[in-house]
């Protein structure tokens, strides 16, 4: 039998749009699921978001670099990749991911940086993000 970490780890490094009915396999009905633009309860609205991913971004992956277990509760490190406006999007990031009884997600919390991954990619905004950034680095 696959350790429930190690089975979600397969599901995400697999996900597609053709995959994503499988959710509530590996979800509970009552998940909750956060990250820089989302804090959603439920396997519905789980799945909206990952949709909401699927129509937005093109060639969507991850891979999951390492995997930690410590009782119910796995961190993850990742990278994610896609195509965002016909260019790369390509990103690090860790998920904090709580297993119920059953084996199936309780709760998955991604950690990312949103400022560097995405809003300095805008026009304008990501100038002055990319300005602000500038003028607190340490050199």
């Amino acid at each position: 039998m696959t350790a429930p970490h190690e089975r979600y780890r397969r599901y995400l490094e697999t996900l597609t749009l053709e995959t994503l009915d499988a959710l509530p396999d590996y979800v509970i009905d009552d998940v909750r699921f956060k990250d820089p633009f989302n804090d959603v309860h439920g396997a519905d609205a789980m799945h909206r978001v990952f949709r909401h991913m699927f129509d937005n971004v093109g060639n969507v992956r991850f891979t999951v670099h390492r995997a930690v277990l410590d009782g119910d509760t796995c961190l993850m490190d990742w990278r994610f990749e896609g195509l965002l406006r016909s260019k790369p999007w390509v990103f690090e990031g860790a998920s904090v991911v709580t297993f119920a009884t059953d084996g199936r997600v309780a709760e998955h919390i991604d950690h990312w940086d949103a400022a560097s991954a995405f809003y300095e990619r805008l026009p304008i905004l990501g100038s002055l993000l990319g300005w602000i950034r500038g003028r607190l680095t340490v050199r």
